[in-house]
């Protein structure tokens, strides 16, 4: 009889978020009858102008190149999908699991890590750009749609699961740590966190971590399956690789003769389900270990809870080297990144030669400040911009615009 891990029977465990104890919001509100602060959460990041921008968003393809490959907006779905499977089963909360899914690209530039990595570099003088950090900029401060306060005004439990799902960020002294120890913690984290201490030093709860290794998930399958669509590979140039072979194997042997387009679907599909049934055995094991008793167990265990296995962990690190090398360094993706880069890079100086060439919105405030607040308003503009509406803003400042096909 095959394992239930829990599915759909079993309350939420011990070691999960409790929205009734949540730490609740920078600013009170009314509870809602309802709805829990996690559902709320969820829904807030679903009607916010970020998530509806995620649409034309690049996920590795520009937004234009065909209906088929996925975006920000349907990678996140498919995150969100994966992590509330993770959550049922590990008997977490859902809710928060979802809405941290829902959450994480939200500060994701235009042209995806190429549009990240030159406006970092734009800014480089003045904290650099994060998306992460973006993400937290965004849901605090840049979504303005409520009465009584800029941002979202999601709970701590999310908040702090949207800027830790990778990892804590400091030591207990509070130096950062990781890729932020040089050159420290992006400028958002640092001016948040007076307002509400997020814990930097230690791991996030289980859900964020549920969220992130699901990430991980949709990432290689998806672009597995967007990179053999585009052309990158093919399929035998799968069969060496740990895991992806022996799935073929297994597609072949039960259907021979299936057409490569089903072949495609089964392999993505049954690489998804090896690698959550992977996840649900180590974290079940792990969490057994660590004998939660609280939520708080889960961030100070010193080590993430919610993981693969190191044979499955061996074999997606192939996956990622496999399509590093065959996909996002192909030579006509290159050529498009440099080109999608070229225009973040002339939007962002023509923005801070003339702020008067942005929206009437985006110019207030700027007469105090100075440079560094110029520059930081800029990089909020752009780093909000779709492709589309980034090719068309630089198609009204610049004679050139390249056509990013």
């Amino acid at each position: 009889m095959a394992a239930n891990y829990g599915y759909g029977a079993e309350p939420r465990a011990v070691y999960a978020a409790q929205p009734d104890h949540s730490r609740g919001r920078l600013v009170d509100e009314p509870e809602s009858p309802t709805r829990t602060p996690f559902q709320r959460d969820r829904d807030r990041v679903v009607h916010s102008t970020a998530f509806r921008r995620l649409k034309f968003k690049t996920q590795v393809f520009v937004f234009h190149e065909g209906d088929h490959f996925r975006t920000r907006l349907t990678h996140t779905i498919e995150v969100a999908q994966i992590a509330r499977a993770l959550a049922r089963a590990l008997r977490l909360d859902e809710d928060l699991a979802e809405a941290l899914a829902l959450a994480h690209d939200l500060g994701h530039t235009p042209f995806g890590h190429e549009g990240e990595d030159v406006l970092n570099a734009c800014l480089a003088d003045q904290g650099g750009f994060d998306h992460n950090a973006q993400s937290l900029r965004i849901v605090t401060h840049l979504e303005q749609r409520y009465a009584e306060f800029d941002g979202l005004n999601l709970t701590w439990e999310t908040l702090e699961g949207l800027v830790k799902h990778n990892g804590p960020l400091t030591d207990k002294s509070g130096a950062a740590i990781g890729r932020h120890a040089h050159p420290g913690l992006p400028d958002a984290i640092t001016a948040y966190q007076p307002f509400q201490d997020l814990m930097l030093w230690s791991h996030a709860g289980a859900e964020a971590q549920a969220a992130a290794i699901s990430d991980d998930i949709a990432y290689d399958a998806h672009d597995i399956d967007d990179g053999l669509r585009a052309g990158l590979f093919e399929l035998d140039h799968l069969r060496e690789l740990p895991l992806l072979g022996g799935i073929m194997e297994e597609i072949e042997k039960r259907y021979p003769g299936l057409e490569n387009a089903r072949v495609v679907h089964e392999l993505v599909r049954r690489l998804i389900t090896k690698m959550v049934e992977d996840v649900l055995r180590t974290s079940a094991a792990s969490i057994a270990d660590v004998n939660p008793q609280s939520a708080d167990d889960i961030r100070l265990a010193g080590h993430t809870v919610i993981g693969f296995s190191s044979q499955m962990s061996a074999a997606e690190k192939a996956i990622k080297a496999f399509l590093f090398e065959h996909m996002y360094r192909a030579e006509q993706v290159l050529r498009v990144r440099t080109e999608a880069g070229r225009v973040v890079r002339d939007l962002f100086q023509a923005f801070t030669r003339s702020p008067n060439a942005m929206p009437k919105e985006w110019q207030s405030g700027l007469d105090s400040g100075g440079e560094r607040r110029l520059a930081r308003r800029v990089g909020d503009y752009i780093a909000g911009m779709t492709d589309r509406y980034a090719i068309t803003e630089h198609a009204r400042l610049f004679d050139d615009t390249p056509d990013l096909r």
